[in-house]
């Protein structure tokens, strides 16, 4: 359910029936030559609309900017700090809390954004003690990826326009991806990126950290068909 195609007339009933509120948050960042700029927008919003299906949930409106700092000098980057994210979605979901919701859960199109998500959740359990808050990013995707992708990954944590992104694009917002400009650009991610500020530049002039060119829809498929159970469960669940 789009919670923003309800009216306000309407909208009280329809809060009894599903308690559930899923917010997609993206960001605007390069993403190559192949990816459009809105390529973690596009993603949290089409992965919460089948996790919707699955829970019963309404989507909020897709909230389209995020912590880019690491690729905030690349062409169309848009870059909002950790703090005035954070406290968006503070009061985001107190606004939900006091019109009854009582499921909260963040789906994150960027890894970026994962501080600002965390620091919101403990806000929320605080201030908000009985709404459950999650902040999803794929979860089980690791394993989930490492079964399907031909290339080593560049990194332990980043993933980013690369064999895997691209494939979740594939399936996700196939309209949006341009295979024929794919590249391969598997950076040398230096160690010191790990436990210093690092802009991305350093390393990488394309903002893909992969093999982009051995994308498939399938590999995108099987991963984030994986994430979508495992979000389900944990939003089921009575933990």
């Amino acid at each position: 359910m789009q919670f923003q195609y309800q009216n306000s007339f309407e909208v009280k009933d329809s809060i009894h029936k599903s308690k559930i509120a899923i917010l997609p948050i993206g960001a605007v960042e390069a993403h190559g030559p192949h990816l459009p700029l809105g390529t973690d927008n596009l993603l949290a919003e089409r992965l919460s609309e089948k996790l919707a299906e699955r829970v019963n949930a309404f989507v909020l409106p897709t909230l389209p900017y995020g912590q880019v700092w690491s690729l905030r000098n690349f062409p169309g980057s848009i870059n909002i700090s950790n703090d005035s994210l954070m406290n968006f979605l503070v009061d985001i979901g107190e606004s939900l809390y006091k019109q009854g919701f009582t499921t909260f859960a963040m789906v994150n199109g960027h890894l970026g954004n994962g501080p600002a998500l965390k620091d919101a959740a403990r806000v929320l359990f605080e201030n908000c003690p009985e709404m459950r808050v999650f902040y999803f990013f794929y979860p089980g995707m690791n394993k989930a990826a490492a079964e399907v992708r031909e290339t080593k990954s560049s990194h332990n944590t980043y993933f980013h326009a690369c064999e895997i992104e691209t494939s979740y694009m594939l399936y996700l917002a196939p309209e949006h991806v341009d295979m024929d400009k794919a590249i391969t650009d598997i950076p040398d991610i230096p160690i010191h990126a790990d436990v210093t500020p690092t802009p991305w530049k350093e390393f990488t002039q394309t903002a893909v950290l992969g093999d982009a060119k051995l994308a498939t829809e399938e590999k995108g498929k099987y991963i984030i068909d994986i994430a979508i159970e495992n979000m389900a469960k944990l939003i089921n669940s009575k933990y």
